[in-house]
């Protein structure tokens, strides 16, 4: 039998199981889905039993899919979530998301304020409503019972672990993005909880990425057919776990990735402060930082272009291809027309959670094709205005290596090439975020592997057109500029909304 690890990335829309093996050869994926509730504008919340159980139902898929138990399992997870838990671990409440907009008025003040940015300072983590520390100052102002009787405020991760250990335990990566972390101190920031009026002793204990417990649960061994022995990693953040996925972990090099949103990142080994654009900086480890910004509009916004402009509801393979074939007629620049991706607001780099999409310069020669180009266009525009603001406040990007579901589309990572005018490299066409969670297992168990596996080979390289990037080059300051005209407009559209 082919020892192997069993990376699982637990993301907004789904659980992503990914075996590999010492190797690094990839034995196997399963995925298991489940849903987003929205019962208020603005409100984005989970149950999380049915993560529990996709994560349950991801084990025993893989197991019986290659017919063995893994040596190790070790974790990616999202960011940005809070669940209200008793003593036993139990939720109080549903889940809270990263996308959840409810304290927007809080964060706003929060980053008016010249205490906005000492907290940003402090711990590394954009002032904005995706922030916990935000959604906790909402709690306790807004359900002061529910916030009281709270035995510890967790993430989706830290719940399954407790399931898995009965420990409140929470890794320095998760932690860092909480907003209530001192990230140079590794220890929770006594400012930051003061604020959000917490003791430390309502949060976890942090630990190292590379942390590791076995003796899981006797029942969740028996669930799932995993093995006592099993040793599970607690690793990290799917951001920081994609950085080291897709081998980008050194000088001149960025990481992008889209998936539901998206992100652009850089490892470094101090932080990279920007308050106007504020860049995020989260702990890979105790000794390195991922830094970049995150947008909210990846291909959630290009599923609701099929939705809207092409009347597709159950999503398959072909409807996406047929996007990407229509796209492929209209010259690059769309002739003028520009899309503002914001349909969900907006995080990186303008922190606007009333931001919304807009097209501009529409003419009577703008077919369907264009304006489905447009967006695709815009999506890109927007991730290059962060890597725009990341390169400004670090150093010079040569090579940006993509990861995503989006990597399988030679339309779109071509736009996104011509766009920023950079190689773009196909490191790892797995899931980087579940497979930079194996490596971490690597790092802790099997060190010669991960060696050995980092060795890179076969890369797949995007190069731009630097024709079509020149056309781009003028375009971009209008994309820039388009928001600062029509913010104003859109928070009073916004606020007629309410």
């Amino acid at each position: 039998m082919q020892a192997y690890i069993l990376g699982i990335d637990i993301g907004t829309g789904s659980t992503k199981a990914v075996a590999v093996a010492l190797t690094g050869e990839a034995l196997g994926v399963v995925q298991q889905h489940y849903p987003i509730s929205n019962p208020q504008p603005g409100y984005s919340e989970q149950d999380p039993l049915l993560i529990w159980d996709a994560f349950v139902q991801c084990l025993r898929e893989i197991i019986l899919k290659i017919g063995y138990a893994p040596g190790a399992v070790s974790f990616s997870s999202a960011m940005h979530s809070i669940i209200p838990v008793d003593e036993a671990g139990l939720p109080l409440a549903p889940m809270i998301t990263w996308a959840d907009a409810r304290s927007e008025n809080i964060a706003e003040s929060l980053r008016a304020s010249a205490q906005g940015e000492d907290i940003y300072r402090i711990t590394g983590t954009p002032v904005h409503a995706m922030s916990p520390l935000c959604k906790l100052m909402w709690l306790r102002e807004n359900k002061p019972q529910l916030f009281a009787q709270t035995h510890k405020f967790i993430s989706i991760k830290e719940f399954i672990w407790y399931r898995l250990f009965n420990e409140f335990e929470v890794d320095y990566s998760i932690a860092s993005a909480t907003g209530l972390f001192d990230i140079l101190k590794l220890e929770w920031s006594v400012v930051a909880c003061a604020l959000a009026g917490v003791n430390t002793d309502k949060l976890s204990t942090p630990v190292n990425t590379t942390y590791y417990r076995s003796n899981a649960d006797a029942a969740t061994v028996a669930l799932t057919g995993i093995s006592t022995n099993t040793n599970f990693i607690i690793g990290a953040s799917d951001g920081c776990c994609a950085n080291l996925g897709s081998h980008t972990t050194g000088p001149g090099m960025a990481a992008l990735t889209i998936g539901t949103s998206g992100a652009v990142r850089i490892t470094s080994t101090t932080p990279v402060y920007n308050y106007a654009g504020m860049t995020f900086n989260y702990l890979l480890n105790q000794n390195s930082f991922v830094c970049g910004g995150a947008v909210n509009n990846g291909g959630i916004a290009i599923n609701w272009l099929l939705k809207s402009f092409l009347q597709k509801e159950n999503l398959t393979k072909a409807d996406y291809d047929a996007l990407f074939d229509t796209i492929q007629t209209v010259p690059a620049g769309s002739d003028g027309l520009l899309f503002l991706p914001y349909l969900y607001g907006e995080r990186a780099p303008i922190w606007d959670t009333k931001s919304t999409g807009a097209y501009i310069n529409i003419k009577p020669t703008h077919s369907r094709s264009y304006f489905l180009r447009a967006a695709l266009e815009g999506i890109c525009f927007a991730l290059y205005d962060v890597l725009k603001t990341v390169e400004d406040t670090s150093e010079t990007i040569t090579q940006v290596n993509i990861s995503g579901g989006f990597v399988t589309s030679p339309v779109w990572t071509q736009v996104l090439a011509d766009i920023t005018g950079k190689k773009l490299v196909v490191l790892q066409p797995e899931d980087a975020s579940a497979v930079g969670a194996v490596y971490l297992a690597m790092q802790a168990l099997h060190p010669e592997s991960y060696t050995a596996v980092t060795q890179i080979s076969g890369e797949k390289v995007i190069e731009p057109n630097m024709e079509n990037h020149a056309r781009y080059s003028k375009l971009f300051p209008v994309f820039k500029k388009l928001y600062r005209d029509l913010k104003d407009s859109m928070h009073l559209l916004h606020d007629l909304d309410k």
